[in-house]
């Protein structure tokens, strides 16, 4: 998953339609669609986190190795206890990478439901899953988290459209430039009502509150691995 960047050829998929499973950015067509429930499951630390710093290198102006440091607000699933701040290292340009944008004052970092791994090689840090690592996460109008709608940065097999409601969302992370769309997928948005305009630019308007996600995600999946080696 790459959190880092929107690609306008692959937003082309929404100009005929745009569902709650469409994306706005990249995802890995080869990699087929996995339930919260499934990452859960798979990854050793599930949370809600912030993202405060990031250390990249970069290439033609994308990263391309690096670490994101994030804080932990809310962990789900750690098998690392007491971590506020964790690490999290990607290397290369890839399906579903693992790269977050860095905060920009006087904006806060953009929040996300984080699914990692920890790193084999250093157990100090994580990497993102296969099927992708992050979610973006909005602050509701009444201090609430919640999904952003149509969510992106993972294919998911759950039927979130069905799940979506209206928000007002207080966080500026809700807003969007129209050049970070294609025309059609904007008029799509507008016309299904996901986003409207606001201030010179467009906000989006649902999301799945972030109790649905959890429950959606099961107790089970959401247990410590008895051996994160494993």
């Amino acid at each position: 998953m790459n959190v880092y960047k929107l690609f306008p050829g692959l937003l082309m998929v929404l100009s005929c339609w745009v569902s709650a499973s469409d994306s706005l950015v990249n995802e890995d067509q080869s990699v087929p669609a996995v339930s919260l429930s499934e990452l859960a499951s798979r990854a050793d630390l599930v949370a809600v986190a912030q993202v405060r710093d990031t250390d990249y290198v970069y290439t033609r102006s994308f990263p391309s190795e690096g670490s994101a440091y994030l804080k932990i607000l809310i962990a789900y699933k750690m098998n690392q206890p007491g971590q506020d701040i964790v690490e999290v290292y990607d290397k290369g340009l890839h399906p579903n990478e693992c790269y977050f944008d860095n905060p920009v004052y006087p904006d806060e970092g953009r929040r996300y439901l984080v699914f990692f791994r920890i790193d084999p090689d250093d157990p100090k840090t994580y990497r993102g899953l296969e099927q992708g690592c992050a979610l973006e996460i909005l602050v509701t109008g009444d201090s609430r988290y919640a999904l952003k709608y149509p969510v992106d940065g993972i294919k998911l097999s759950d039927k979130l459209d069905e799940l979506a409601r209206e928000f007002t969302f207080r966080d500026n992370h809700a807003l969007i430039s129209d050049e970070s769309m294609l025309p059609a997928t904007r008029d799509n948005l507008l016309e299904l009502g996901l986003i409207k305009p606001y201030q010179e630019r467009f906000k989006f308007t649902h999301g799945i509150d972030l109790t649905v996600a959890r429950n959606l995600m099961g107790p089970e999946s959401l247990k410590k691995k008895p051996n994160w080696r494993n």
